[in-house]
This record gives structure tokens, C-alpha cells and sequence, in this order.
């Protein structure tokens, strides 16, 4: 997680100057998100919750996605996270909703995608941003440092 704090560090600061706050819903980084801003000292001034929704079970209760919203969307891909991104943020009151989902290995997931894939996605004052990364590497514990930077790279550019 040491390689992960300067950029939760950076993020953290900008959320705190902007006195505002974010949501997480993750999936495959495995709660990484949340720890890395977590370290960040005086996160409770931005960080407002988080979940590591890895199963429908967990989207169920912790998301709340109304299933006509859900109808043709499935998991590990932008649609889904740009949904989970918007309905944390909801759930929370929070200026930023920020999910993850993905397959960390070392195997792909049931829709397809190899380990290694993952989605990002924010949603925020002024829109939505998604983006798929691919690291083609089978490494569970890799993937989700990968997954984790990749999601705190895309909060921190919509800060910028």
C-alpha cells in the first residue's frame, strides 16, 4: 500500500482545500481505495464511506441499484461502475462517487475479461468519467495496487 499514499496524500489535500467529499464502491482492489485514503491524516474531513461490493449480495445492500437500472448492465464494465459511482455518491451525500470493478486474478471473471481488467469510474459536480485499465498480468495482489492507483489517478485528474 506504501506506493499508493502519495497519491491518496494528493487527492486527500485537494478534497480537503475544496471542502469536499467522496464515496467508494469497490470491487477487486479489494478495499485498497478506502485504506490508502484512510491513511491520509484528517480523512474524516473528505472520506465519507466506502464498501467492497464484490458480490450481487454486497451491490444489493450496500448500492441499492434499482433493478430496472441494472437490466442489461453487468459487472466489470464501465457502465456498472459509472452506476456504482453514481449511486454511492448518492447513498453518501457526497460530492464524489468513485467505484471500481474488475478481475484481479489469477484468473478472468465469469463475463470474460481476464485478470488484469478492471473499471473505473467517477461521478462527480461536473459529470462522469470512466476508463478501463488492463495490466495483462494474472497477479491478484499487483492487479489490485494497479486497480487502486488507477482509480485514485482518475479522482485525482477530475480534481485538477
Amino acid at each position: 500500500m506504501d506506493s499508493l499514499l502519495p497519491l491518496a496524500q494528493r487527492v486527500g489535500e485537494k478534497l480537503k482545500a475544496r471542502k469536499e467529499t467522496v464515496g467508494i464502491s469497490e470491487s477487486s482492489a479489494g478495499g485498497l481505495i478506502s485504506a490508502a485514503l484512510l491513511a491520509v491524516p484528517g480523512a474524516s474531513a473528505y472520506f465519507m464511506g466506502g464498501a467492497v461490493v464484490y458480490t450481487r449480495p454486497a451491490g444489493d445492500a450496500f448500492l441499492a441499484v434499482p433493478r430496472e437500472k441494472r437490466a442489461g448492465v453487468r459487472s466489470s464494465s464501465e457502465p456498472w461502475a459509472l452506476l456504482a459511482a453514481e449511486h454511492v455518491r448518492g447513498r453518501l451525500k457526497t460530492t464524489w462517487g468513485l467505484a471500481e470493478t474488475g478481475a484481479s486474478g489469477p484468473t478472468g471473471n465469469s463475463y470474460g475479461d481476464p485478470a488484469g481488467h478492471t473499471c473505473v469510474a467517477i461521478v462527480g459536480p461536473h459529470g462522469s468519467v470512466a476508463r478501463t485499465l488492463r495490466t495483462g498480468s494474472n497477479d491478484r495482489v499487483a492487479n489490485m495496487r494497479a486497480f487502486a492507483a488507477e482509480a485514485l489517478k482518475l479522482l485525482d485528474e477530475q480534481l485538477s
